[in-house]
């Protein structure tokens, strides 16, 4: 519904996993390399444990993509299978031929034949198990006898257990301490940071096509991050539902009112916003005993100036109190705000972070989008055809624009900065464009040297010919 908006070829944040949006920061992809260095050595018994919704089935598809040939993978993802026919449905999975009323001992013979086999010509087989907390624990200790299928050098069963913490703790009991016993590499998935929060984002909409400054506010990431505990399928939830908000009141920027939209949309939200609201209700009376107190201090200083007493009248430096705070009390610096104001002679309240967003950024002058506008028009006039361009970015919000090229401006040479206007989905779009360059080699070189902020928005290069008829379509 919202892709074309902004600019996306496919939706972002699908909780399906999905292996080309794996997200390698917040310590999943030295997971993931750790993992398939385990499978590939022939190591026993490896667990990865993770919150609900932190990765773990993400993992386990890259997993089975990234794995060489000679590795052969089966999925278990009924954790609730009986102990007398696990070994039945592991077969089933490798597509061995079995009598129906094979029992247990013939079903053994015929999977140990299997992976001999298999070991003879330098294969692996390893067995994924999902949501192994609720897996019954005679089912568990069945499968550590599969691990006692090894040759004299090797073991001819690899088994990755993927599970809740709960499984952990299942782990520990008595009964179940042999298997403990053969877990030779164990991988914990943590909740993702807020700063991991803000790459995961950028991340995905990146993936799906998007080209342009991050969608999210600061105090948005912030806010998603907190609601959603840094667990990536929450993160999801809240971003796409976020978008949608943001779409239908046709803004190009996802703020915080946006994600409070989501917020109170999404079941795991709503003790998240209680708990915010019980702040802001804290605070609102720090902000009327406040007020109390000063009204307090000014009919003091009245009656005394009655008396004649001559009393100093207090300085109020409003730079301390206009700082703006989502409803959290979270400024978009990251410090915590307790109230606002303009001194006690005035109400006390609580500014929002949307309105800090909505306001223009401090101009020149001039325009400068207008003025950078211009002066594309008469630079593509001029050059030739084939010179080349490096294209930075791109936005569908003129203001959102300006706000860019300010800050541009201030890491590379403004002169050298060059925005026109296109379409994209239909939708007016503008790009910003820098540097001139004879040749590709050139412009590749100077694209090298960009600030990594910069380098982080995927440059790409585009040639004067490329870029007029670009510009031809906006006519």
């Amino acid at each position: 519904m919202y892709y074309a908006h902004f600019g996306l070829k496919e939706p972002p944040f699908k909780i399906t996993p999905n292996t080309d949006f794996f997200f390698s920061g917040g310590n999943r992809g030295a997971v993931l390399d750790a993992l398939i260095y385990a499978i590939t050595s022939g190591e026993g018994i490896i667990k990865v444990v993770g919150e609900v919704g932190s990765g773990k089935t993400m993992l386990c598809r890259m997993l089975q993509h990234l794995l060489p040939e000679k590795v052969e993978s089966v999925y278990l993802a009924n954790p609730s299978v009986a102990p007398e026919d696990v070994l039945h449905a592991i077969a089933f999975e490798l597509q061995l031929e079995l009598p129906a009323d094979a029992d247990r001992l013939r079903v053994m013979q015929v999977l140990q034949t299997y992976l001999l086999e298999r070991h003879a010509e330098g294969k692996r087989v390893v067995i994924f198990i999902e949501e192994a907390q609720g897996m019954p624990l005679a089912t568990l200790e069945e499968i550590r006898l599969l691990s006692n299928l090894e040759t004299r050098h090797d073991k001819l069963l690899q088994i990755v257990l993927f599970g809740q913490p709960e499984l952990d703790e299942n782990l520990n009991l008595t009964q179940i301490r042999q298997l403990r016993e053969r877990i030779t590499h164990s991988f914990s998935l943590t909740p993702l940071t807020e700063q991991d929060v803000s790459e995961y984002l950028i991340f995905r909409l990146r993936a799906a096509g998007y080209f342009g400054p991050h969608l999210f506010t600061k105090t948005a990431i912030r806010m998603i991050a907190r609601s959603s505990g840094g667990l990536v399928r929450r993160i999801n939830i809240l971003a796409d539902k976020a978008l949608l908000a943001a779409f239908s009141e046709n803004m190009y920027q996802v703020t915080w009112k946006h994600v409070r939209a989501a917020i109170c949309d999404s079941e795991f939200g709503s003790e998240h916003l209680k708990r915010s609201n019980a702040r802001r209700l804290a605070l609102g009376a720090s902000a009327i005993l406040l007020l109390g107190l000063g009204l307090g201090y000014l009919i003091n200083a009245m009656q005394h100036h009655d008396d004649g007493v001559a009393v100093a009248e207090p300085v109020v430096d409003n730079r301390s109190f206009q700082r703006e705070v989502s409803p959290e009390g979270i400024s978009d610096d990251g410090q915590v705000t307790q109230i606002s104001g303009r001194g006690v002679d005035q109400q006390t309240s609580i500014a929002s972070t949307s309105d800090k967003e909505s306001q223009p950024v401090s101009l020149m002058s001039d325009d400068i989008l207008e003025r950078r506008l211009a002066v594309t028009q008469q630079w593509l006039g001029q050059q030739s055809v084939s010179t080349v361009s490096i294209q930075l970015m791109g936005s569908f919000s003129d203001d959102q624009m300006r706000r860019q090229l300010e800050s541009l401006a201030q890491e590379m040479e403004l002169d050298n900065l060059y925005v026109f206007r296109t379409r994209v989905n239909e939708a007016p779009y503008l790009t910003v464009l820098y540097g001139s360059y004879e040749n590709r080699q050139a412009a590749q070189a100077a694209m090298r040297q960009l600030p990594d902020g910069l380098r982080s928005y995927r440059p790409h290069l585009s040639t004067v010919g490329g870029i007029l008829q670009e510009t031809m379509q906006f006519q």
